[in-house]
C-alpha cells in the first residue's frame, strides 16, 4: 500500500476555471506513470473539467472527498 507521504499533491484552491486543470496539468507532465496525486480544488466547475481531463488523458480518479470550506480533495493515478 503506498504511504501518504508517496501521494504527490496540487493545490489548487482559490483558482476558478480553467485554472485549477490548467495548474494540474503543468505539474504532472514530468511525473511517472503510476504517481498519485492528490489535488485540492474548490472551484464548483472543477470536477467536470477534471473528469474530461481524465478521460481524454487516460487518467483514474480513484476517489473524491469533501473536505472543510468547500474544498474538495480528488485522488487521481496517472496513466
Amino acid at each position: 500500500m503506498t504511504d501518504q507521504s508517496e501521494v504527490y499533491q496540487i493545490d489548487a484552491v482559490g483558482l476558478v476555471c480553467p485554472l485549477p486543470v490548467l495548474r494540474f496539468k503543468k505539474r504532472v507532465k514530468d511525473l511517472p506513470s503510476g504517481t498519485q496525486v492528490d489535488f485540492l480544488a474548490d472551484d464548483p466547475t472543477g470536477r467536470k473539467d477534471l473528469q474530461a481531463l481524465c478521460e481524454i488523458t487516460g487518467h483514474r480518479i480513484e476517489w473524491t472527498r469533501e473536505e472543510s470550506h468547500g474544498v474538495t480533495r480528488y485522488r487521481i493515478r496517472l496513466a
